[in-house]
């Protein structure tokens, strides 16, 4: 009895059943047109058929790799899902064997990692060189290959131990696709058969969307492995911690209070303070050439030999190195990031340091490092934006006076008040350096820092010339070690006169250079009559210098209408004798003495001395020099 074409398709009858539907139909001597009729049905039947076919083999492979990817989501062993991706590799393109093979980087060749359907143990130990073989190739390339019998297939290159394992395997037809990670091919998906057969594309498009997946395994086992390992080493610790209840609760407590120390931006003391509370003992924090930067409780050590080796020996390790001092013990930990050495954590005080206790001191080392990298950085710039503000104040003050105020200000400095500005000279190669420890000490007091013209400025608020002066001297000889000579001058309030004031400390250094007082600091005023000599002065510097030298005697004339100028003059025309001066001012010979007296009073009892006496004379010439009779009697200025 004939059967429809529905019942065959829902049957999935093969294609004999609808042709046999043709025979029947001819028995029973259905008419041609008939016979055509069912012909046609029979056409659109095997291609209905064919179509369905189609579409449960698609279903076959998206079922295998949704079952993949849920592998995938549920990894434990990555050869269990690498072996499942090759057993469905093997059933889908319905061959007799498939594997996968991955490189060897260290020997440089590629070798099986897992099979299925592989009967010769010769085959599975095989070692492919980088681009012989059909999955050498494939690795070499990054390129899917295919061939119906690999034997007699000469784009591939044959070695004798390859060919004996895939004839002992007895493989003919072979498909290859590469495994992918990031653009970098890791390894080969391979599918074999033991008779010869194509491999047509949608077969090589499924095995490549396999040997994704198989990728995505790879590196999901290997991040898993890492994880696994991390949590491992995680549960030692927590086994060690939980025999050790006590330095748990020490351990926690001081992590809390470094990262809090570390996020709310605080200092090295504050590194000090927590170990001292959370490790009862003394703290110091030392820079790279062993100064205290911060100190918690007792004395810092002193910094000697010993203390120095063992410094080199904490950054040497990067652990923790104990140090035995003649009256305590003590424990250092470097605080360094990458190569740079920031500074150096002591303890002292405790007998001993628990394993625990000693991964507290050497992570407080870690944040310590970071809290000295951020700082240095933040002050790197800052310095360097303070140096550029200073090089526009003594380049171009008048330019635009007002942007240079209103940037100071941004730098907690104020160019309207006075400042006395040093230039300092120092025989030390490092120039950064030196900048760095200049620009510290001027924000500490709210001045500026820079180089400039190979010389060291240094402008500081509410200071004395020569004051400043010895300070800066001080703190870079502290520093650096280094001679360290330095001329000042001021005070000058404003970027005009504080430009001006540092010509003249300039001005101030080279004189002192000049005479050989290196390692010395002064003020242009210290100086006296050698800066006036050595120093290139101008009319300004001239007057200043009178001023400075014979303003109260100036001041009291203008003020009384006496004449002591004139009567210092006659006194050193006459050598210092009395009745010689006397006739030189036409009076007498007490009113000479009393006038000495007046003089000594406003100059100081020292006038008489053999230097003072000498600029006061050098004073009066100058003011000679300066000025001269108009034919009236008034004494007017020849220089402008």
């Amino acid at each position: 009895m004939a059967r429809s074409f529905v019942e065959l398709l829902n049957e999935e009858a093969p294609p004999e059943a609808f042709e046999e539907q043709l025979r029947l139909a001819r028995d029973e001597d259905a008419s041609e047109a008939e016979l055509e009729r069912l012909r046609a049905e029979i056409e659109v039947s095997l291609r209905v058929r064919t179509k369905m076919t189609q579409q449960r083999q698609r279903e076959a492979e998206l079922r295998a790799l949704y079952e993949t990817a849920t592998d995938l989501a549920a990894i434990r062993d990555v050869d269990a899902v690498l072996r499942a991706i090759v057993r469905r590799a093997r059933d889908l393109l319905g061959v007799d064997l498939a594997y996968l093979s991955l490189i060897d980087d260290e020997r440089h060749d590629v070798y099986i990692r897992v099979t299925d359907g592989s009967v010769s143990a010769r085959f599975r130990a095989i070692r492919l060189p980088l681009g012989a073989g059909l999955g050498g190739l494939v690795v070499h390339t990054a390129t899917p290959y295919a061939t119906g019998d690999y034997q007699s297939d000469g784009r591939f290159v044959h070695t004798t131990d390859v060919d004996a394992a895939v004839s002992d395997e007895g493989i003919h037809a072979l498909l290859g696709v590469p495994l992918l990670l990031a653009g970098r091919v890791i390894g080969a998906l391979l599918a074999g058969n033991r008779s010869p057969r194509p491999f047509p594309p949608e077969e090589v498009a499924l095995a490549t969307r396999l040997a994704a997946h198989a990728v995505v395994a790879l590196e999901n086992a290997r991040l898993f492995s890492e994880t696994q390992a991390a949590l491992h080493e995680l549960d030692q610790v927590t086994a060690l911690l939980r025999r050790h209840a006590h330095e748990v609760e020490l351990a926690a407590d001081a992590h809390d209070r470094l990262t809090g120390v570390l996020l709310h931006g605080g200092g090295a003391v504050d590194v000090a303070k927590v170990l001292a509370e959370v490790l009862g003992g003394d703290v110091a924090v030392l820079d790279p050439d062993g100064a205290v930067l911060a100190a918690v409780g007792g004395e810092p050590p002193l910094v000697d030999e010993s203390l120095l080796a063992a410094v080199h020996e904490a950054r040497r390790t990067g652990g923790t190195v104990e140090l035995d001092l003649a009256i305590d013990r003590c424990w250092l930990a470097a605080a360094v990031a990458g190569t740079n050495h920031l500074g150096t954590l002591v303890l002292s005080g405790p007998d001993r340091l628990t394993q625990s206790a000693q991964r507290i001191f050497e992570r407080a080392a870690v944040v310590t490092a970071l809290l000295l990298l951020f700082q240095r950085s933040v002050a790197e710039a800052e310095h360097r934006v303070r140096g550029e503000l200073l090089e526009d104040v003594l380049l171009h003050p008048e330019r635009d006076s007002a942007t240079l105020r209103e940037r100071a200000r941004h730098h907690r400095a104020n160019l309207d008040v006075e400042h006395a500005i040093v230039v300092a000279a120092m025989d030390y190669s490092d120039r950064d350096r030196a900048v760095a420890v200049a620009a510290r000490l001027a924000a500490e007091h709210r001045g500026l820092a820079g180089h400039r013209d190979g010389r060291l400025v240094v402008i500081l608020p509410a200071r004395a010339p020569a004051e400043a002066a010895q300070l800066v001297s001080a703190r870079l000889r502290e520093a650096l070690g280094c001679v360290v000579t330095a001329g000042a001058d001021g005070p000058a309030a404003g970027p005009a006169a504080i430009r001006d004031a540092y010509h003249e400390a300039r001005r101030c250094l080279s004189a002192l250079l000049a005479l050989g007082r290196h390692g010395e600091s002064c003020d242009v005023g210290g100086l006296g009559f050698a800066g006036m000599i050595l120093g290139s002065p101008g009319p300004d510097d001239v007057d200043d210098f009178v001023r400075a030298k014979l303003g109260p005697l100036l001041d009291h004339d203008t003020r009384r209408g006496s004449d002591l100028v004139g009567t210092l003059e006659a006194y050193f025309a006459a050598g210092g004798n009395l009745k010689a001066a006397r006739s030189i001012l036409q009076v007498h010979t007490n009113t000479v003495a009393l006038r000495l007296e007046r003089i000594a009073t406003l100059l100081g009892v020292s006038w008489k001395q053999p230097q003072q006496a000498l600029e006061l004379q050098l004073a009066l010439h100058l003011r000679r020099l300066r000025q001269a009779d108009d034919g009236t009697g008034n004494l007017v200025s020849v220089l402008t």
